[in-house]
């Protein structure tokens, strides 16, 4: 990741890391979504141990997320763990940090400096009176600094929080003080709509400064539905292309077809196609081909009937009955 590299997708399995069954298989549903680094929580040694067996049958890199025990680093780097997430803040002391910190060294791995609004150090939430931007980048430079003072420089970092603006500062002051990738994303986002909504805002505003090299969107639930929602915001910034997008119009007084109902369907069909296509379904014919011509593919209905278009132009009329099928068979010959 970095280096002008696409913008890597993570997500983090919320099953017990140590139900290796559980584990590895949602870790390959969220592979099959697309996701490309997983997390998985390491609470303890059975955990840290589980990842030897995770790694065995999965196919995408796998992140160890430690807390405040050094010893559950070390294990996990042991283990074949590919990535570390750490908060050198409370790893337990300097001499611990540079244990974690020559393990990961002498195995290849990075490190994420993960810093988190709900865990800044106690003289930085002092001297800014609670959680400030400014306080959440002070908090990444210095643990970001422990770490090259023991010479380990393949540094991921991170600062997360709820509140967008404040997300938005924190990520300018990164961008502009430190040379490493960054790991973005809204922590506590919120449930599946509303944490999505939520994270497009924030992460828009952030990817649109061109910041970050990876992310992350946290949301409550299935996992799998953070990939989603992380396809669809770097979709809509223009930074990567996922299969296939379909989009639809709001529907006015001049729809005459199940606008959703058809642009649902057709997203499930077409799930599993990975060549980037945009589907447009529009309500009627007097604005669909024109307001959607840069879609591919194309279908605006009206009573009874549907004109399919391509990239704006009408290619054919199909009764409205065969329309998904007309639809499908075109996106299929693309």
């Amino acid at each position: 990741m970095g280096g002008g590299h696409p913008i890597v997708i993570q997500s983090m399995t919320n099953t017990d890391t140590r139900d290796v069954a559980a584990t590895v298989t949602q870790i390959r549903k969220l592979a099959e979504a697309g996701c490309e680094i997983v997390r998985v929580a390491v609470p303890d040694i059975e955990a840290a141990e589980a990842i030897r067996r995770i790694k065995a049958e999965i196919d995408i890199p796998l992140v160890a997320d430690i807390h405040f025990d050094y010893r559950l680093a070390l294990a996990a780097v042991e283990n074949g763990a590919d990535k570390l997430r750490i908060n050198p803040g409370n790893i337990g002391g300097e001499s611990r940090v540079r244990e974690v910190a020559e393990a990961a060294k002498a195995n290849g791995l990075p490190i994420r400096v993960g810093v988190n609004g709900g865990s800044l150090e106690k003289d930085i939430l002092q001297k800014n009176n609670g959680v400030t931007a400014s306080g959440l980048a002070e908090s990444a430079l210095r643990n970001v600094a422990m770490l090259e003072r023991h010479g380990f420089e393949n540094i991921v970092v991170s600062v997360k929080a709820t509140n967008v603006p404040l997300m938005l500062d924190a990520h300018k002051i990164l961008a502009e003080r430190l040379p490493y990738p960054i790991h973005i994303g809204l922590t506590e986002a919120g449930t599946p709509v509303n944490g999505a909504i939520r994270s497009a805002a924030g992460l828009g505003a952030i990817l649109s400064l061109g910041i970050g090299d990876t992310l992350r969107v946290s949301l409550s639930g299935d996992p799998v539905a953070e990939i989603f929602a992380a396809r669809e915001i770097l979709s809509a910034m223009g930074l990567r292309r996922f299969g296939v997008t379909v989009i639809a119009c709001p529907t006015c007084g001049r729809t005459d077809i199940d606008v959703a109902g058809i642009a649902t369907r057709l997203e499930i069909r077409l799930a599993s196609i990975t060549t980037p296509i945009t589907v447009a379904v529009m309500g009627c014919a007097v604005n669909g081909p024109g307001e959607a011509r840069e879609a591919d593919i194309g279908v605006a209905g009206g009573r009874g009937s549907a004109v399919i278009f391509r990239k704006g132009e009408v290619i054919k009329h199909v009764p409205e009955d065969e329309l998904e099928e007309a639809v499908f068979a075109e996106v299929m010959r693309l």
